[in-house]
């Protein structure tokens, strides 16, 4: 079996190149490196089965030989990035999403979406489930991502039903692991960095928020568990244990043994209150649930980055 992952150097992405090479599968990454990073699938350059291809997803994408897959994770994803790289994120979900299901149809190959919970933007169901369809604000500094994931997943649709196009949908919710980069700028990377350099603790808000967080390792079953199914509709993948950032910020301070006193700052604009997935489709088509605990994916976490910072 033969891959394309868009946006494979990127966090999620090379963990996926991880766990398809151990499975046998031949990986060609596509990656315009613009929030990915080469150090992340490094350790993967000596396999004969693995191939990086450095390329913006915006532009047509001609991969040689067979393709059995192809996962579309390309695209900067953090708060961070929607200021830096608004234009190029709403390429990739737009322009890019059809290229690569372009690339699909003519491979014959089953394509997955890597989508997110940003498409319920600040949800007013909760938890939400997959037929919920959100409250968005499309011309806030969030809606580059949140409305670009939306319209990814109407071109998805449109492929299947128009071209009979074997298509699958992830949403995926706030996850957290090793490579997550320094400055990435979301809640977990930043509380650990700032944690662990002793720096005062930025805390978005009262804290009162709430948010669900899946180690890597789980989001990435649950990715391939969505893949090998026959079921062309979304699926969230997530933790349903919901804590309130305020906590999260109190655990981190704690395992890092840090003095950092927490620094309160506004709540940036159309920031969700409250996420948390409702999985009971992924349990019970899928048999999907995650496994590593907070206590367990915070350690791993954590010695990633003490290591990253030490460097």
């Amino acid at each position: 079996m033969r891959a394309v992952i868009a946006g494979g150097a990127g966090f999620i992405g090379s963990h996926l190149s991880d766990v398809l090479l151990e499975r046998g599968w031949e990986v060609v990454v596509i990656d315009s490196l613009l929030s990915g990073s080469m150090a992340n699938v490094a350790h993967l350059a000596g396999s004969p089965r693995f191939t990086f291809v450095r390329q913006d997803v915006s532009r047509p994408v001609r991969i040689r030989g067979r393709v059995d897959s192809v996962l579309h994770l390309a695209s900067p994803a953090s708060p961070v990035d929607f200021f830096k790289y608004p234009i190029q994120i709403l390429k990739a979900s737009t322009l890019g999403t059809h290229n690569l299901l372009g690339l699909a149809k003519a491979k014959g190959a089953r394509f997955l979406l890597a989508s997110t919970s940003e498409v319920y933007g600040d949800p007013l169901v909760h938890p939400q489930p997959e037929d919920y369809w959100g409250n968005v604000n499309p011309i806030g500094p969030r809606g580059c991502y949140d409305e670009a994931k939306r319209c990814a997943e109407a071109f998805t649709m449109a492929y299947h039903r128009a071209h009979g196009l074997d298509t699958r949908i992830v949403r995926i919710f706030n996850t957290y692991g090793p490579r997550m980069r320094l400055d990435d700028g979301r809640m977990l990377p930043n509380f650990i960095t700032q944690a662990l350099r002793d720096e005062p603790i930025t805390v978005y808000g009262d804290g009162t928020q709430t948010r669900s967080v899946t180690y890597v390792d789980d989001l990435v079953r649950g990715m391939l568990a969505v893949l090998e199914s026959d079921d062309p509709l979304p699926f969230n993948i997530g933790d349903q244990n919901e804590t309130s950032v305020i906590d999260l910020a109190r655990r981190v301070r704690r395992m890092a043994h840090s003095s950092s006193a927490f620094a309160f700052r506004p709540l940036p604009e159309d920031d969700p209150k409250q996420r948390r997935p409702d999985t009971s489709r992924a349990q019970a088509i899928l048999g999907w649930q995650p496994e590593i605990g907070l206590v367990e994916g915070l350690g791993r976490t954590f010695d990633y980055f003490s290591r990253a910072l030490a460097s």
